[in-house]
């Protein structure tokens, strides 16, 4: 509130003399006080005074009862109802629910895919309530690049197909949610995103020497190349069998050697 004093109209009384207003009472509560102000003609003008700041989102309407009371006898006095709506100040900056977001994503995921729902709550009321989210002020060009936000729902998409387990395995950057109070208030959220490793790539074979004559006596276990085989998969994606073909060595119990690399 702007002002700590509300200045109310004085009760009317028909009666005069000592049966005229003498005071007036104030129901007792955590936040106002009376205070009664004499006019240079005598007349008794109720105050209600703010004592202690006043919490919209904890308690938004007070209810109060202004008695104005007579000084005949017997004692005669007439009620008055306020009602106080405590309007709303952008006290209170957007908190996501969650700290830390942790998502798995495959990769190769289409562009426009929704992986994550983030939403924030913000306990003021109309516009300073009202959130517009973003990626944090902090995030590298290339993930705003692969990633956006809707700045209205919080839906974090896919922008590009190139998410690629094997250049990356993980991002983290922040989210970010502003309310649209004045001043500003903001609230920030952490995501981590592991990327999920696809079978996109086929095993490729090097030979690391050159191949050798083989003599016709020469012995079981003779290595004639050695060869590396790879795969830029992961896990179970990157382990690779090697096998000669059938009937390449017929009556042979035992391949050559072969080196491999998963």
């Amino acid at each position: 509130l702007f002002i700590s004093r509300f200045h109310l109209e004085p009760a009317q009384d028909a009666d005069v003399g000592s049966n005229t207003l003498r005071t007036y009472a104030l129901n007792k509560n955590e936040y106002f006080v009376l205070h009664v102000k004499n006019d240079k003609d005598g007349t008794k003008v109720p105050e209600i005074v703010l004592q202690k700041a006043l919490d919209r989102e904890k308690q938004s309407i007070h209810h109060l009862i202004l008695t104005g009371i007579d000084g005949g006898d017997p004692v005669r006095s007439g009620n008055a109802q306020i009602t106080i709506k405590v309007l709303d100040a952008n006290d209170n900056a957007p908190v996501f629910e969650q700290d830390l977001y942790e998502i798995k994503v495959v990769e190769n995921s289409a562009p426009g895919t929704i992986i994550q729902m983030v939403k924030a709550i913000d306990l003021d009321d109309g516009v300073n309530s009202e959130i517009e989210y973003s990626l944090g002020s902090l995030t590298q060009e290339a993930i705003k690049q692969l990633f956006s936000i809707d700045s209205d729902t919080g839906e974090l998409t896919i922008s590009k197909r190139n998410i690629d387990n094997e250049s990356t395995k993980s991002y983290r950057f922040d989210f970010s949610a502003k309310d649209k109070g004045n001043p500003e208030l903001m609230g920030h959220s952490s995501v981590h995103i592991n990327i999920i490793d696809e079978n996109d790539n086929s095993p490729e074979i090097i030979l690391t020497s050159s191949p050798s004559p083989v003599p016709e006596n020469a012995s079981v276990r003779t290595v004639v190349a050695l060869i590396n085989v790879k795969d830029l998969d992961f896990d179970a994606n990157g382990k690779v069998n090697v096998n000669i073909s059938p009937g390449i060595m017929e009556n042979r119990s035992s391949p050559p050697q072969s080196q491999w690399i998963y």
